[in-house]
Order: C-alpha cells, then structure tokens, then sequence
C-alpha cells in the first residue's frame, strides 16, 4: 500500500572532499527544487518527498528515484526539476532523457561501488587508520573559529554587495592577503561566492551575518566568539576544577560591549522558545511573575504579550537591566513588564508571585546555591504557584544529552561552579525546598521545564 500517489527519494549522501557523490554534484540543491516546485504546484499531498543514503551510483549523480513506478533518473539539475513535476509528477509521464534504463549497467556499477567500498573500509581498518568520525571531531573548531573570526570582523558587511579582499581588508583594518586568505576559506565554506577576485554574500549569509539586515544575528553569535576564548583554556579548568581568571586568559570578558552581546546571544534563543515556555505553563489564573536574571526580557515579554492581566517584574543584575529595558520597549510591553536591579543570589524577591521563571540560570550556579534559591522561591510564591525551570536537563547517569554535556563544560570554562544539572537533582532539590509536587514539561529544543507547585 503507498499513502502517497509518489515517493520521490534524492540522494544525498555526504563524501570526502574530491569523492564522486550525488551532493557534490548539486543533489542538495535538486532537492530544495523539487520542494518548492511541489508546494507551488498544490502537490505536497499527493507527492512525499524523502533523502536517502548512496545508491551506489555516485558517478552518474544527483541520482533519484520516483516511486510507485521506479523510474532511476539521473545527473538531474535543478533546471530540470520543472520538467519532471510538469510532465511525470502531473502528466504521468516520465522524462525520458533523464531516465536511466540500463538495469544490468546500474546493477553492476551499484555492486562494484559496494565491492570497493568494502574493500577500502577493510584496508583502512587493517593499517589502523583514524576513523573519518574521530578526525573531523578533532578539527571541528576549523570552519567554527573561520566563522568566527569573519564575525568578530565584520567581513560579511564589509563584502556588501561585492568587493575584492583588498576593499575588504581596507575596510576592516586587515592585511589583504590574510584577507583574502580568510574570504577563500569562506568560499569553501559556502558562506561567501566568488567570481574573478571580486567576493560576494550569499543569500544566507547576507540575510543572516550582515549589520542592517532584518535577521541579522551577527551581535548574539559574537556572544560564540567570546567564550570561544574561555573554551581554549578547558585543559587548565579540568585541572584546576573551575575557570580560568580573565586575567591569565585572552578574553575581554569585562565591559559593556560583551554583556550586549551576551545578552543579545541568550536573546537569539530565547525569542524562539518564549512562546512554547508561554503555551506549556499557560496564563489561566496567573497574574504576577517573578523572572529571575531574566535577561532580554523575552519570557516576560511573551507572557505580557499573551495576556493583559499578567504584570511581570524581571530582576538582574545593574549592568543588564538598561539593555533589557530596550527590549522591553521594543515589545511595547513597558505597562506590564518592571525591572529591578539586583542580585538574586542576596536580594529578597519580594512575595505572592504565582511563577518564579529561572530560564536558562540555573547552570550558572553551584548545587548550594540553586538549594538556597529554591528555598527562597518557595517563600515568594502564593498559594499553588510555580517555581519554573528551563535547562539543558541531563540524563540520571549525565552521559547525554550530548548538548547537555558538553554545556556543562561550557559552564566549567565560564563559571565559578556552574553546571548542567539532571532531572533527578532538581527534583531532590525542589522537594527538599518545600514544593509539594515536581513535574518536567518537555519542549521541543534542546532545553525543558521542571516544575516545582507549591501547597
């Protein structure tokens, strides 16, 4: 039985560089193709569309394969994928000059590549060779630190509309020929087109990396580039047990322009998930909201913006609090969203909140320390009110999630005791604090809730 009138597999199969494969053929871009020419057409109910590992024909690629009928096609182009909706997705006729009908041919070349594939994996096993996964996690922090440094720059609005790395190196006070170096590396990367000496954004990277833009993120991801120095010293912080003091570091951690960026970087996730945090507790009966270290303000803001009646109160620390009160304005939200400047760890929160919202802070903070701020949440709550966390929550044995983990080091390199924490621990901690019941709401993402009701 097939639920759908086609089934239409691409191969999309990664490679070495320099290895024949369908996506170095352009398979990836075939494949956004097919998409749009789908949706556009009203067939995105009549036609599934799914990626799929080799076929073992990488010469011959990008190769696909239409279903119910099995029709091979291949060296397809995005030029032609207009064609193949047209004249099979619609008419029910394949396109001839892109089929490949040769059986036998297709069999003996998929059997071969197998073979040798084999054959390859075997001599490579044998000689002791570095396994591919194990060499690009080593030099993983490559195209990152490429990345990075281009941001720390500014390169992509220096690129513009186009320039050559002479134009570019002016403008950002850099040497032409490393910065031409540094373009080129980006070009491999896909981040930036070239043509004769002149360089280019591409559409993601214009939309995304340059100053101006509507979706520019390049302020929050510099937030990357700061702890990336932090990340350096993780040798030393596993020795020592916590983080490196910023004066035997290369980190300009003090300063106004890393908390900005720090806070314009914990704003690039928070925006996204503020809804989803909104939509999982809910607004029925909730009128006063305490938001701990709240930072841009985007949970609070989420909370006003879904209802009227909620009045939230963020409390940070002095240095953030002028950069979340811009945000606050932005929103709109400044009658139903107050700050406070202080120090959660010290200052009284006040009383008869019906959510305390700790998102993203616990981490920060030791065991004792999220004990005792536990303990005070459950004095400033009202009767049945919440005390909300939003984390990477670990596993009971803190092997996974992978994310989590290695946040955890992120938190060794960058705090005193910080931490990602597991859902056995906040429950102990809650229940030790005084919360009668202790539940974890999942969210889509990376992070989820526990939640601590109190009596």
């Amino acid at each position: 039985m097939e639920p759908f009138r086609f089934h239409i597999f691409v191969c999309t199969q990664q490679k070495p560089e320099g290895v024949p494969c369908c996506p170095a053929s352009g398979s990836f871009a075939v494949l956004g193709a097919l998409d749009r020419e789908i949706q556009a057409r009203g067939l995105n109910h009549d036609v599934q569309l799914t990626t799929c590992g080799c076929m073992g024909l990488c010469d011959e690629g990008p190769v696909m394969v239409v279903y119910p009928e099995g029709v091979w096609y291949r060296r397809v182009q995005p030029s032609d994928v207009s064609e193949i909706v047209d004249t099979h997705l619609r008419g029910g006729k394949a396109v001839d000059r892109l089929v490949w009908t040769d059986a036998a041919a297709m069999k003996a070349m998929s059997v071969e590549h197998g073979e040798k594939f084999r054959a390859a994996m075997a001599a490579r096993e044998k000689a002791g060779t570095l396994p591919d996964r194990l060499d690009q996690m080593v030099r993983g922090y490559m195209p990152s630190r490429c990345l990075l440094t281009a941001l720390e720059l500014d390169i992509f609005t220096a690129v513009g509309d186009g320039a050559t790395a002479e134009q570019v190196g002016t403008r950002v006070h850099a040497n032409a020929r490393a910065a031409g170096m540094l373009l080129n590396a980006l070009v491999a990367l896909g981040l930036l087109a070239k043509s004769g000496d002149d360089y280019k954004n591409t559409a993601e990277s214009a939309r995304f990396l340059v100053q101006g833009s509507k979706d520019n993120h390049r302020e929050g991801l510099l937030h990357t580039a700061n702890i990336w120095h932090s990340w350096s010293t993780l040798t030393d912080a596993v020795r020592s047990g916590t983080r490196i003091p910023a004066d035997l570091r290369n980190d300009a951690r003090d300063g106004s322009e890393w908390t900005r960026n720090f806070i314009a970087g914990m704003q690039r996730h928070a925006k996204d998930r503020a809804p989803l945090v909104v939509k999982a507790l809910g607004t029925a009966g909730v009128r006063r909201i305490l938001d701990l270290g709240g930072g841009s303000g985007a949970y609070s803001i989420a909370f006003a913006k879904a209802c009227p009646d909620v009045q939230c109160e963020i409390l940070d620390i002095p240095e953030v609090v002028p950069l979340t009160a811009e945000y606050v304005s932005q929103a709109g939200v400044a009658a139903q969203v107050k700050l406070r400047p202080g120090d959660m760890l010290q200052d009284d929160f006040g009383s008869g909140y019906d959510i305390i919202m700790l998102n993203a802070i616990c981490h920060m903070f030791s065991e004792e320390q999220n004990r005792e701020i536990f303990r005070r949440a459950t004095r400033a709550l009202a009767p049945k009110g919440r005390l909300v966390v939003q984390d990477f929550i670990l596993n009971a044995d803190k092997t996974g999630p992978q994310q989590a983990a290695l946040f955890s080091l992120n938190m060794l390199v960058n705090t005193d005791a910080g931490a990602s924490y597991s859902e056995v621990e906040y429950t102990r901690w809650m229940k030790a604090a005084g919360f009668a019941e202790v539940s974890r709401v999942n969210l889509p993402g990376p992070s989820s809730l526990i939640v601590g009701l109190v009596k």
